[in-house]
């Protein structure tokens, strides 16, 4: 079975690969992988993603993936979908904040939180499971607080 990060990245990679016109067209696509979605799931995939539509040469509209810009800000409903899906725990000690996540999610994590610009927040490291966040006051009990209460951990 494949897992939700598994299917984004395929999904990121096929739109890079081909021209994907439609959602019905992409599902082909992940089932010549070897991978079974629901139109509903790649149309939440795609939302995930932050895939658009885009013109190309002749008029077609395909689907692309924008590159990861620093400065674009990830919407609050967007990292606190992120966090509640993939953090199951925030403990802290000093400065710095530790989130874990399931295998292979600390990144998204990661990049959620470093494009939302939460405050108190200087920046995160990531891992596959875990992730450090470095909080900007020497006690990072609240900037821990708020992250679990993001996660719906509170």
């Amino acid at each position: 079975m494949t897992t939700k990060v598994q299917r984004q990245a395929l999904i990121t990679r096929l739109i890079g690969e081909h021209e994907v016109t439609s959602q019905p067209g992409l599902i082909e696509l992940l089932a010549g992988e070897s991978v079974e979605a629901t139109q509903a799931t790649v149309s939440r995939d795609l939302d995930e993603l932050g895939a658009v539509k885009v013109r190309v040469p002749g008029g077609a509209t395909v689907y692309a993936i924008p590159e990861y810009e620093p400065d674009r800000l990830a919407p609050a409903d967007q990292l606190r979908r992120v966090m509640g899906e993939w953090v199951a725990e925030v403990t802290w000690s000093g400065n710095i904040v530790v989130c874990r996540t399931p295998p292979g999610c600390a990144h998204v994590v990661a990049s959620a939180l470093d494009r939302s610009r939460v405050g108190g927040l200087l920046g995160t490291v990531a891992g596959d499971d875990t992730l450090l966040c470095v909080a900007s006051t020497p006690d990072g009990g609240a900037l821990a607080d708020q992250l679990r209460r993001l996660a719906g951990l509170d």
